[in-house]
């Protein structure tokens, strides 16, 4: 879901879905991209190397799963409309064909409770107090919404408090909250984490966006806190995305229905702009600068900003059912052990103001990834039964905010205790075998080095993401069972072309961030090279069927940010 541009590592700020609004975030990685030109020319053919290319025929059937997900009948797969319907089937009987086994009764879906809220009526942000600014307005210096089920949600004269970068991480000793009652208040906090600010190495990690970097994490934790409304100062670069992604789209929100209508999350959640941050600042004597210093500062105390704030958000509601599609093949020794493939089935549905072509067909993004994981389960249905169990699992909404795997890991078929790890495939290779396997979120997790080893075996290096900063690691479905603790993958072929060579990769990857990401261009192509995704299959194959075939649990490594989950969910296992 998010992403950068892998040719230059520039954002390219095109729309997602990861609840800052409707389709309102940097798209995922996509180092492999579609083409709208054949892989393979004449002088890629005089390029190939002599030998045969190693794994490059998993499933000869994978280019066909591709075309039928992504063809007009599926009407871009969004969830709540008859596109999931066909989808849905399609999955399952697929499933049932091979002979996995379903994971829930008699049927291999899983509900999935959504809820839709579209605000109608956003006010602007009033303050009060000796120095209250200007009220800002809505979009253009302030955007705000709510993620309570609720027709109307607000905030009235709530004491405004500068929070640093609002940050509880033991890992890194580090509690910007330490002493401080929010409860009713409203935090305004940097994006980002500190390693960003200093590009410290020593600091967090550095220049790479930690877990406590992302957006979500902050509001999340400014609910634990209490805080009636989180506002976050927008930054371009340590946001890795101008203002007009976060205030530019549609507003609709997506979330999971929880039994208390998400009743504790803050009030309010959103962001301001930093010439609002200024002026805000501004009320205290102080700049964005001189508040960054003090947010760095290992004797950081939170700043009062002596204004108090109003705003409200009215809501249309609407609640939906979608579902997950779940099987799995029962271990032989360990069955309630279980290793977990995971790709998100769901894209953007119908444009229907558009009189030419109505279907977001989402062939890349994501038929493939759905593609590669029935031809993945068709493949392991094929070869002896693993120790472990092995599940497969299409989930839905990742486009809506990550959903489907948010709900998969509130509500695991298997528990995540007995989870030994996952790997994610969202958008595969297109274009044709490439040297280079690209793991986003490098240095993570143990899993790395048995990818690493699969790898070498196909003549091929591992390579890490151009630009870790922008945080791709927690931007998509593995990222849900990241946070329970589950060592989770996200890798995939890079743009170091076999036959042509990076720069032509490098083109390739521009080519579709330019014509078709999240647009109704993204179709299938019969001229797609998919001997490069069969190569990522079979990794994916080897590194899973390891760890099936094993005693091993793996782990995220020591001080990694999901590490405690992690070891707390297994410290009462046997």
């Amino acid at each position: 879901m998010k992403a950068n541009f892998w040719f230059s590592g520039t954002t390219l700020a095109l729309t997602t879905c990861l609840g800052l609004a409707a389709c309102s975030e940097p798209p995922k990685p996509t180092e492999q991209a579609a083409q709208t030109t054949p892989a393979t020319t004449p002088a890629a053919a005089e390029a190939a190397p002599a030998t045969a290319l190693v794994d490059t025929l998993m499933n000869p059937k994978l280019g066909e799963y591709i075309k039928t997900l992504s063809s007009d009948e599926f009407q871009g797969r969004a969830p709540a409309t008859k596109g999931e319907e066909l989808t849905l089937a399609y999955i399952s009987e697929h499933f049932k064909k091979i002979g996995l086994k379903p994971l829930s009764g008699d049927s291999f879906v899983q509900p999935v409770q959504l809820v839709q809220i579209d605000p109608k009526e956003v006010s602007s942000m009033t303050f009060t107090g000796e120095k209250a600014p200007a009220a800002f307005k809505y979009r253009e210096q302030m955007f705000t919404w709510t993620t309570r089920v609720t027709e109307l949600s607000e905030v009235k004269e709530s004491e405004m408090v500068f929070v640093g970068y609002g940050i509880v991480a033991p890992e890194y000793n580090w509690n910007d909250y330490e002493g401080l009652d929010v409860k009713g208040k409203t935090v305004v906090m940097f994006v980002n984490d500190p390693g960003f600010a200093t590009k410290d190495p020593n600091l967090f990690t550095g220049d790479a966006m930690t877990y406590y970097g992302r957006w979500t994490y902050k509001f999340e934790e400014a609910a634990r806190q209490g805080a009636a409304m989180a506002l976050i100062v927008h930054e371009t670069d340590a946001a890795s995305y101008g203002w007009h992604v976060v205030a530019g789209g549609s507003a609709t929100k997506f979330d999971l229905i929880n039994p208390n209508k998400n009743a504790d999350r803050a009030a309010i959640e959103g962001w301001v702009t930093t010439e609002s941050a200024q002026t805000l600042f501004a009320g205290v004597g102080e700049t964005i600068d001189s508040m960054r210093k003090k947010a760095l500062s290992k004797d950081f105390t939170p700043v009062p900003l002596n204004i108090k704030a109003s705003v409200s958000v009215k809501n249309n509601v609407r609640e939906l059912t979608s579902g997950n599609v779940a099987g799995f093949i029962e271990g032989s020794e360990k069955p309630d052990e279980v290793v977990l493939y995971m790709a998100h089935w769901d894209h953007l549905g119908v444009d229907f103001s558009n009189p030419k072509n109505k279907v977001f067909n989402g062939a890349v993004d994501n038929a493939s990834g759905t593609g590669g994981l029935m031809a993945l389960a068709e493949y392991y249905a094929s070869q002896p039964k693993p120790k472990r169990s092995v599940a497969f699992i299409a989930v839905t909404a990742e486009e809506r905010g990550l959903l489907g795997s948010a709900w998969y890991a509130k509500n695991p078929l298997f528990p995540l205790n007995k989870t030994v790890a996952g790997i994610n495939m969202d958008v595969m290779n297109v274009n044709g075998p490439m040297k280079d396997m690209v793991v986003v979120g490098k240095g993570n997790s143990e899993l790395e080095v048995i990818l690493e080893k699969y790898t070498k075996e196909q003549g091929r290096y591992i390579a890490p993401e151009p630009n870790p900063a922008a945080g791709s690691y927690y931007r998509s479905d593995h990222f849900n069972l990241a946070k329970a603790g589950v060592p989770m993958l996200y890798a995939k072929g890079g743009v170091d072309s076999v036959a042509n060579g990076k720069e032509w990769g490098l083109a390739q990857a521009k080519n579709f961030n330019t014509c078709c990401y999240h647009k109704v261009e993204d179709e299938y192509n019969e001229n797609w090279d998919l001997s490069g995704a069969q190569q990522d299959l079979f990794l994916y194959y080897r590194v899973g069927a390891e760890l099936a075939n094993s005693d091993a649990w793996p782990n995220w490594y020591e001080g990694k940010e999901f590490r405690a989950a992690r070891d707390a969910s297994r410290a009462d296992v046997k």
